[in-house]
């Protein structure tokens, strides 16, 4: 997988949006981050469970591995050049799951949404 294609689905998932944090491109849904990665990069940051982290290390070991600072939490690096499209797909859809609101915020009184 490149860069461009990873981006193009963080992009397509709902209410994502690109936001460069520490010199990166941070992905997020409502504020909150579910990827990240840098164009230029050969590898990505996905957010997921420790014990999809721990699986995916496991199967692949040259293409996953657990990242800095972030793994404790279950955060899985992700070597493009290793990735099969229909494995991304899947991962970034369930990173945005994982962090993507349960539920839509009711209108705070006040709100012209309202």
């Amino acid at each position: 997988m490149k860069y461009e294609q990873f981006r193009r689905i963080c992009l397509a998932l709902p209410e994502a949006e690109e936001v460069e944090t520490w010199g990166e491109a941070t992905f997020r849904v409502r504020g909150r981050i579910f990827a990240m990665g840098a164009p230029e990069g050969r590898s990505v940051s996905v957010k997921a469970t420790l014990d999809d982290q721990a699986g995916l290390v496991a199967m692949d070991p040259r293409t996953f591995s657990v990242s800095a600072y972030t793994g404790r939490f279950g955060w899985v690096t992700v070597r493009l050049a290793g990735l099969a499209p229909q494995l991304g797909e899947r991962l970034l859809k369930n990173a945005w799951e994982r962090t993507a609101p349960r539920v839509t915020p009711r209108p705070r009184r006040g709100d012209p949404r309202r």
